[in-house]
């Protein structure tokens, strides 16, 4: 029988919901290649067309000139998207390339998100961070990391001191503020205790943004932009309070339970696993990891440790040229084509010299060697293609919503560590190779950690104690800042936190079959062509990648 949140669900969360995903995933898209083609417009036209309605419709209506989550307005809105569904399944992709395919599949898994979000996830009732406005630095990826609301403020993006539209359009943003907070009060009626703790250090955080908003050039000096801000302060600190007065009598699970996570991956983010599946593969990726290690450790005990950097001049040096010796690696050894822009984006995120009793994990390892943390930075690189080589098709052009990127973009910046580091990027430096098996044991740890927590099987401290004590070499332990923000993060966004590794085993899985197809053919396997591909055919979920590059849906291995 299904249960009383399954059923509420409805839509495509409803349907089909005990048969095995690969069968339902084929039955979703022979019903829309058996459709009726849309009147009058040419299929592909139509899905075009469709995605910048659907787009349009996800921002929601506005009350007092703020976003309105209430359940009266989306009630108000659940006629007009079942119109746009049945607008999909009316479709008719029947002889479409599988990249066209593919992007059918982009659609219908946004509007799964939508619907999961308004009946299961529900960050607006659950999740007070849900509700912080102010972003001061842009993402790593292409949008910001778990549920965000719909009135941010992206203040990376303002030049100070503003010119005159871009005043205008920052008060306009900083104004709504009050009315968005009064409006949070009201919605947030969840019992998700660790999300509800936890998300107060966001809105306490906006607190201090705002505050120095104030030393930005210009702003002194205007009273209305000053008490725009001031305002923005009040009624941030006003929501603080409250979060701090309700949460003594917040004591319910954070997690969505198995279910829900595994249907959220499978139909949401594309990822073909469920949640017992992760958990294995997870576990299995963590031993990997530390054996590795240990291996290295054993093949290197008579070298002498890896020297840290101990000043800022140390580490100036020491990532100069750590990025020189990148971006010369990634051309010479034919891993990527390297454009122009490759060394720019790096040069923006070398980061300085932090002193050893401040170190979080990562900037511990870039101490000693920043090019496995460069490695990961490979996202810059994707974000600055974006900006720079818009894809031309605009279902793939910007960020897909609900972080269904994350597997993509996660599991590629880190399965890079590792490729590179066998093309042989530290076969003049033995030693770091080691700290790439750190990295990929603590992203198996921490991942592992969230699968337990949106199990209910612990709460956020506890999923963050496998976390810690699961990273090699206690490095985890140092900051524990930095394991409350991500552990955090992960249970405000299912799948989020096994994506580096769920997508890397994807991507090792799409490399395997595409040398595979590539010697069937007679033609030597080239590293440099398969990331161009990767790199052409967008950030959608690794399981669309494969259907586009290899030409078949069903392609992983087993």
């Amino acid at each position: 029988m299904a249960t009383p949140q399954r059923a509420a669900l409805g839509g495509y969360y409803s349907g089909f919901p005990y048969l095995p995903f690969m069968i339902r995933f084929v039955l979703c898209c022979c019903l829309a290649a058996l459709a009726a083609p849309v009147a009058g417009q040419p299929n592909a036209a139509a899905l075009t067309s469709l995605f910048a309605d659907w787009r349009r419709f996800e921002q929601p209506p506005l009350l007092h000139g703020a976003p309105d989550y209430s359940e009266a307005a989306f009630a108000r809105r659940q006629p007009a998207f079942v119109q746009l569904r049945q607008r999909l399944q009316q479709i008719d992709t029947s002889g479409w390339p599988l990249s066209a395919q593919a992007d059918w599949m982009l659609v219908w898994a946004e509007m799964n998100g939508y619907d999961f979000n308004q009946h299961i996830l529900k960050p607006w009732q659950r999740d007070p961070a849900f509700y912080k406005v102010l972003w001061t630095e842009r993402s790593d990826v292409p949008d910001h990391e778990g549920p965000t609301n719909h009135a941010v403020i992206e203040l990376w993006q303002y030049q100070f001191p503003l010119v005159p539209a871009r005043r205008s359009q920052l008060l306009q943003q900083l104004r709504i503020i009050p009315a968005f907070y009064q409006q949070a009060q009201q919605q947030l009626t969840g019992n998700a205790r660790d999300l509800w703790v936890t998300g107060i250090r966001d809105i306490s955080t906006q607190v201090t943004d705002l505050a120095d908003m104030r030393q930005l050039p210009g702003v002194a000096t205007d009273a209305e932009l000053l008490q725009a801000i001031d305002a923005a302060i009040v009624a941030s600190t006003h929501l603080q309070q409250w979060l701090q007065q309700q949460a003594p009598s917040k004591t319910g699970p954070s997690g969505i339970g198995k279910e829900h996570y595994t249907w959220y991956q499978q139909h949401v983010h594309l990822l073909p696993m469920t949640w017992e599946e992760e958990v294995q593969l997870l576990k299995r990726e963590l031993g990997r990891a530390w054996a590795a290690l240990q291996l290295e450790e054993q093949r290197n005990r008579h070298l002498p440790p890896l020297p840290e950097a101990a000043s800022p001049a140390d580490y100036a040096r020491l990532a100069d040229s750590a990025a020189r010796m990148l971006i010369r690696f990634l051309d010479t050894a034919g891993m990527v084509t390297v454009a122009p822009y490759f060394d720019t984006a790096l040069q923006q995120h070398l980061g300085s010299f932090v002193p050893k009793e401040k170190r979080h994990f990562f900037w511990i390892t870039a101490h000693y060697d920043p090019k496995p943390l460069y490695s990961h930075f490979y996202h810059w690189f994707e974000l600055a293609r974006m900006d720079r080589e818009p894809h031309p098709n605009p279902i793939r052009r910007g960020a897909l919503l609900y972080n269904i990127f994350d597997n993509r973009n996660e599991g590629l910046a880190t399965a890079v560590e590792e490729w590179w580091m066998q093309a042989g990027l530290y076969d003049q430096s033995p030693r770091s190779r080691e700290l790439v098996y750190i990295l990929i044991a603590q992203r198996a740890a921490r991942g592992l950690g969230s699968l337990y927590a949106h199990a209910n099987m612990m709460n956020m401290e506890e999923a963050g104690g496998i976390h810690s004590e699961y990273t090699p070499r206690g490095w985890m332990k140092t900051e524990p800042a930095l394991r409350i923000f991500e552990q955090h993060l992960y249970l405000r966004q299912p799948g989020y936190g096994t994506s580096y590794i769920t997508g890397k085993y994807l991507l090792e899985n799409l490399m395997a079959e595409y040398g595979r197809q590539q010697a069937a053919k007679g033609q030597p396997f080239s590293m440099r062509q398969m990331m161009d591909a990767l790199n052409s055919i967008g950030c959608i979920p690794v399981q669309l990648v494969g259907w586009e590059l290899l030409q078949r849906r069903q392609w992983w291995l087993h």
